[in-house]
């Protein structure tokens, strides 16, 4: 049983911080790539950052210098640092992974508010 399990959501106000963790368990093929995405309301999933095993990034244009993604292969840990957040960052984030076997995987989701 695959299980991706995100912590770090939460309530901050414009400027603000947060920190989104991701941990992957049970997957039998090794753990490609991971990252984040996000869904606002009324609107559709979109890709915020993603990182592969070896380190590459890719970041959507507009968290470019305001997030950071890393990882932790050892941990199968994904991390999503977030600065200066912004009202229409408000949405609920959704920690990916991709296996060896191109086999996809989704966590629940975690909301993020940020509002004054």
């Amino acid at each position: 049983q695959v299980q991706l399990v995100e912590s770090g959501g939460g309530s901050v106000q414009p400027g603000g911080s947060l920190r989104l963790s991701c941990v992957s368990s049970g997957t039998i093929f090794p753990i490609n790539a991971m990252g984040w995405y996000r869904q606002a309301p009324g609107k559709e999933r979109e890709l915020v950052a993603t990182i592969t095993r070896g380190g590459n990034t890719n970041y959507a244009d507009f968290v470019k210098g305001r997030f950071t993604i890393s990882r932790d292969n050892i941990k199968n840990t994904v991390y999503l640092q977030m600065n200066s957040l912004k009202s229409e960052d408000t949405a609920v984030y959704y920690c990916y992974s991709r296996s060896d076997n191109l086999i996809d995987y989704w966590g629940q989701g975690t909301q993020v508010t940020v509002s004054s």
